[in-house]
């Protein structure tokens, strides 16, 4: 199975990783890649650079960034392979782990529903 887990950040903080996160972070990613566990991940750009857009009965909007109301963004995500919602928890956890006692972010694990194949690609 296919897991993402959505790391929320408070943007407004402008906290930056350390060098020691940064180094930790690529030995972890490179790590759990060759192991075939971390199919892909990313950090996001802020809101500032982003936009919203929403469809309300029919009604389609665009609202730019930055999204002054949401304290807590996702500020980047992991697709993860586990065989249970446990093991995609026990991966996530040492994604938290390498942040340190510096940081306070969390992250939401979700499965990833698997479509039938209807000729699109999705690991």
């Amino acid at each position: 199975m296919r897991f993402l887990s959505m790391i929320r950040v408070d943007e407004t903080t402008g906290q930056q990783p350390s060098e020691r996160l940064m180094t930790e972070m690529m030995a972890l990613i490179g790590e759990m890649s060759a192991a075939g566990v971390l199919l892909d991940t990313a950090g996001l750009m802020p809101t500032a650079q982003g936009a919203r857009v929403r469809s309300r009965f029919g009604e389609i909007r665009v609202t730019d960034g930055p999204f002054t109301e949401a304290k807590e963004v996702i500020g980047g995500f992991a697709i993860l392979k586990a065989d249970s919602l446990e093991e995609a928890i026990a991966h996530t956890r040492r994604f938290l782990q390498v942040h340190g006692e510096e940081w306070d972010i969390e992250c939401e694990v979700r499965a990833i529903e698997e479509a039938p194949d209807c000729g699109m690609s999705g690991g």
